[in-house]
């Protein structure tokens, strides 16, 4: 029994240090992914993209929801001194604008039931000031999920989308 004692605690450790990698690098290799693909799709760099409706046929993500409207903005805050300017246009059912950084984690979500909702991304490092949020890695995507449960409501919900602006900035330190 002795003589298994070694190889069981090397294996252990092997299993456990490939758990923490995989936590460690799946997130960003799955953002990576994610933005490679969404770009194949053409979703625009630093502008609001709207996807059809949620249909069997159209339905590409698990568990989107077929209630929702969505639009999308991949972001690259890259180049020194730019931000972003988003604008979630005024809806009166709820909709909100989610903030997702290369790690594939929510670091922000604005819900705007009833009104327009204006604020600046900025790069991270940045102090944040006020109406703004700091972005925790320069690429990233912001969602916007918008209440459009019928095809009456969903093209209420595309109308309200064309008052979404995302859209890159020079910022002044």
């Amino acid at each position: 029994m002795k003589r298994w004692i070694g190889p069981l605690a090397v294996l252990l450790a092997c299993a456990a240090g490939a758990h923490a990698l995989t936590l460690h690098y799946a997130p960003a290799v799955i953002m990576g992914r994610a933005m490679a693909v969404l770009a194949e799709r053409g979703v625009a760099l630093h502008a609001f993209t709207a996807t059809p409706r949620v249909t069997p046929q159209t339905q590409q993500v698990v568990r989107s929801s077929p209630d929702l409207y969505y639009a999308l903005c991949r972001y690259d805050l890259g180049a020194s001194g730019t931000g972003l300017a988003v604008t979630l246009g005024a809806y009166p059912a709820y909709q909100s604008l989610a903030f997702f950084d290369a790690r594939t984690d929510n670091y922000a979500t604005i819900r705007g039931t009833g009104r327009a909702v204006s604020v600046r991304l900025l790069p991270p490092g940045s102090a944040p000031e006020a109406g703004t949020i700091v972005s925790p890695s320069a690429k990233g995507v912001i969602l916007i999920r918008r209440l459009a449960p019928d095809a009456v409501r969903f093209a209420a919900a595309a109308e309200a989308g064309k008052a979404d602006t995302c859209r890159l900035v020079r910022i002044t330190s």
